[in-house]
């Protein structure tokens, strides 16, 4: 199972926008949300368009326009930010709408209804709000502490970088 790049832009400039609304409560453009999440300009427009449209941000229009959120961000799901990008987690094909016609005997059915249902419990219980503390304290205490995991993790990432 891999996030989309979708799901993943999507996410991390909610928890932007989330960020940046808590320290000014004025609309954030577009554009400074791409800058520091090094998203292209347009792709974000196009996955703020989506969010709009699921309800979950509102736009204001003129020179100090921009994105607010449409409802607190303690309201707002992982599970609805993904629903609104159109990427919910689908493990299996028999858990698509258009069903499979294995699943009367598929040894795995159980296994993906069961990895689905866990998945969106956390999607659904886990919020825009939640995500924004977590990167708000990683930031407060990179200085200080740097989880070994992470870290291993970034130090892998670069390595193949700058191999490429």
């Amino acid at each position: 199972m891999r996030l989309s790049t979708t799901a993943r832009y999507g996410l991390r400039a909610m928890s932007d926008l989330c960020l940046a609304l808590d320290k000014t409560n004025v609309p954030v453009s577009v554009s400074d949300i791409a800058t520091r999440q090094n998203i292209p300009v347009n792709y974000l427009e196009q996955l703020f368009g989506k969010l709009k449209r699921g309800g979950l941000l509102e736009s204001v229009r003129g020179a100090q326009g921009g994105y607010l959120l449409a409802r607190p961000a303690e309201k707002i799901s992982i599970a609805d930010i993904l629903n609104a990008l159109g990427e919910p987690f689908i493990f299996g094909a028999c858990q698509t709408d258009k069903g499979c016609e294995n699943a009367v005997t598929c040894p795995t059915f159980n296994l993906w209804r069961r990895v689905k249902g866990s998945v969106d419990e956390i999607l659904e219980a886990t919020t825009l709000k939640d995500i924004a503390a977590e990167k708000n304290s990683l930031l407060e205490n990179l200085e200080t502490f740097i989880d070994p995991e992470r870290k291993e993790i970034r130090n892998k990432a670069l390595k193949i970088k700058k191999e490429d």
